[in-house]
């Protein structure tokens, strides 16, 4: 738990607070709007949250959102589920991202790396006639609003080009990367049933080629509803039969014409991790994720004109359409389609180098390796236009805020440290980055602008300084529209509003301290609860992985059919360390010491890896499902995990426990 008065990791000096957009919009918004001039970030959030349509309204109005038609209103009904933002109003999402080729032409909009890491530009103005000319295209080709248009690609321009001409025409864009296997891409793409497929013929991942043709031939097979495929040569095969050559659909010098659909007209179609079934096809609307970005880059985390934006990303997360959003404020996004470790650990810090990035976002796993591995990056790399350090995914530690910090500070550096949470099922953090709060080691500096985030116990009172559930209490405009082929909504329903009706419960347990700051415990739909006493699993894996011989963990709290309670701790090794009766007791004096007696598992096991999701993220409720005797074509979806022969370990201790 957070001590009740810590000294600030970091604080930003007058002069960035001064400067920062998020400043300058509360003075405006003060003067137009009735905002409080006075009291700072936690005055706006008040307000922020408190008038809520006054507040997006300002923010449109910040930020010059363009409504062809205007809205007799902000926010409809309101109630969650279904909460109804600028009813009436129609735009396009792609027609705000291109805006700034009115007066950078000529500069990038995109810098491309691939593992060579050299830094290839695309202008504005050329983005946009590639936009132009591929909207014409698939037009053309029948696209009409509505239609799904789906894309089997890594980190590139075509990417980006496709999902502007996409939403252009009024179309729901959906992707995947190509190192998911077929079966992962048909359990998306088969829901949604589109009509034109963007592939390559393969990509390029740590060092070698990988050739996905086989794959696309069988992705061709198993969607009927499509009309057309895009042939990408990325590895400079063949357009095959029957496909369209990229080049010649993007070859024309022309104007783009954005198709104005309605505030709620849906734009893209993200997908939930789908470990224990079929990933649930999350539709987010072209204004809602308008909005809800501007107000996310352009205050939280101080992005304009002058900046450039990396995250390191791939096209089956959320990150990605967040990393492209970057467009919106006129910033200059770096694409970077290769392995984080390649050809060493240092290689994001390397693009970031290279790129002269100003907010580099990557993984909290991606930096505590980088600390295990003793790196030290602003002595190796010219890290001097790094402004901003941002991690999400999962919680970053306190050592690695730490490291973060000290490793800059030796450089001369002033890094603010952004640790962000939200979620793929709003595109957007619910808590995260604030350039003008100070930064405390192992916080989220504060709950974001719009959301009125709580922490709440099971009865649904509100709790300070104690762990809770992770609640928003008021709707947020990047909310699903609806889940494809959820026709009644209950599945959109039950995944959220289930526990607290009206409130969206996320599935995180999460402490908001006294100073508005917010920590981040882990998945509740895995809890561990021993003698009533519940803990976050997020909290085990900062204490364990500090030591060195441990490269990562995973705990599970198992309610046994006698009533008694098994939780073990799994582990990964370093290589050469060996799980001895030295290292056992290491581990649990670790625990013990830093979080408390109730926190030591029950038994520690060596594991020759640790199961994620195809984008990362440790996998504890389908591995808990084994242990209890699921078998394991019940317990996870099998196209959802990123190595399928780590669960066997895991489905042959319970076989042998039974």
């Amino acid at each position: 738990m957070t001590t009740v008065n810590p000294q600030p990791l970091w604080q930003p000096d007058p002069e960035r607070t001064a400067r920062a957009r998020i400043t300058r919009f509360q003075a405006w918004a003060a003067e137009h709007h009735g905002a409080p001039a006075e009291g700072g970030y936690p005055a706006l959030h008040r307000w922020s949250v408190d008038h809520l349509d006054t507040f997006w309204k300002a923010v449109t109005e910040w930020f010059d959102v363009r409504f062809a038609t205007p809205c007799a209103r902000v926010l409809g009904d309101r109630a969650m589920p279904g909460a109804q933002w600028f009813p009436g109003a129609t735009l396009n999402y792609a027609e705000h991202a291109l805006r700034a080729t009115a007066t950078r032409a000529d500069e990038p909009a995109l810098l491309y790396v691939d593992e060579t890491h050299e830094p290839r530009p695309v202008t504005w103005a050329e983005l946009r006639r590639q936009v132009g000319s591929l909207a014409a295209e698939l037009r053309a080709l029948g696209v009409r609003p509505g239609d799904r248009v789906s894309g089997y690609l890594p980190n590139i321009p075509h990417a980006v080009v496709a999902l502007l001409a996409t939403a252009a025409v009024g179309g729901v864009w959906t992707s995947c990367a190509p190192d998911f296997g077929a079966r992962s891409v048909l359990d998306r793409f088969q829901q949604v049933e589109p009509v034109v497929l963007f592939t390559v013929d393969g990509y390029r991942y740590g060092g070698r080629e990988h050739d996905r043709r086989a794959t696309v031939a069988e992705l061709r097979r198993e969607l009927p509803t499509l009309r057309a495929v895009v042939h990408i040569p990325l590895l400079g095969t063949e357009t095959p039969d029957g496909a369209l050559d990229w080049s010649a659909l993007t070859a024309a010098d022309t104007e783009p014409v954005f198709e104005q659909v309605p505030f709620d007209h849906p734009l893209w179609v993200l997908y939930s991790s789908g470990t224990t079934g079929l990933p649930k096809a999350i539709v987010q609307s072209q204004g809602g994720i308008l909005v809800e970005h501007l107000k996310q880059l352009g205050l939280h985390c101080d992005l304009g004109p002058e900046d450039r934006f990396f995250w390191y990303t791939s096209t089956g997360w959320m990150m990605w359409n967040f990393l492209v959003s970057g467009l919106l404020t006129g910033t200059t996004i770096v694409l970077y389609d290769g392995s984080p470790g390649h050809p060493d650990t240092g290689a994001q810090w390397r693009v970031a180098e290279r790129t002269r990035t100003t907010l580099f976002g990557t993984s909290a796993a991606y930096v505590m390796a980088c600390r295990k591995a003793g790196l030290h990056p602003c002595r190796d790399h010219d890290l001097s236009t790094v402004q901003c350090v941002a991690t999400t995914g999962s919680p970053l530690p306190p050592d690695g805020f730490s490291w973060l910090h000290d490793e800059f500070a030796r450089s001369g550096s002033d890094l603010w440290i952004a640790s962000v949470s939200g979620g793929t099922d709003v595109c957007s953090c619910f808590a995260g980055a604030v350039p003008t709060l100070p930064v405390y080691t192992g916080e989220l500096q504060a709950a974001c602008l719009g959301t009125d985030l709580q922490s709440w116990d099971p009865d649904g009172s509100p709790l300070t300084d104690e762990v809770g559930e992770l609640v928003v209490t008021n709707p947020m405009p990047s909310m699903p529209i609806r889940f494809w082929n959820d026709p009644d909504g209950t599945r959109y329903h039950d995944s959220y509003f289930a526990t607290y009706p009206g409130v969206w419960r996320h599935g995180d347990w999460i402490t908001l301290t006294s100073r508005g700051s917010v920590v981040i415990h882990g998945r509740s739909d895995s809890t561990l609860n021993r003698q009533g006493v519940r803990m976050g699993s997020a909290d085990i894996y900062e204490a364990v992985e500090r030591l060195p011989e441990i490269r990562e963990s995973l705990v599970i709290g198992v309610e046994q059919p006698d009533g008694g309670y098994w939780m073990p701790l799994f582990v990964h090794l370093t290589p050469g360390a060996v799980l001895d009766d030295a290292l056992r007791d290491r581990v649990k004096r670790t625990i013990r010491e830093q979080l408390s007696p109730r926190h030591v598992p029950d038994e520690i096991i060596e594991v020759p890896g640790i199961p994620h999701t195809l984008t990362g993220k440790r996998i504890e409720v389908p591995v808990k499902r084994l242990l209890q005797g699921t078998p394991l074509e019940k317990a996870v979806n099998p196209g959802s995990i990123d190595d399928l022969d780590l669960l066997h370990h895991f489905e042959d201790l319970a076989r042998k426990r039974a």
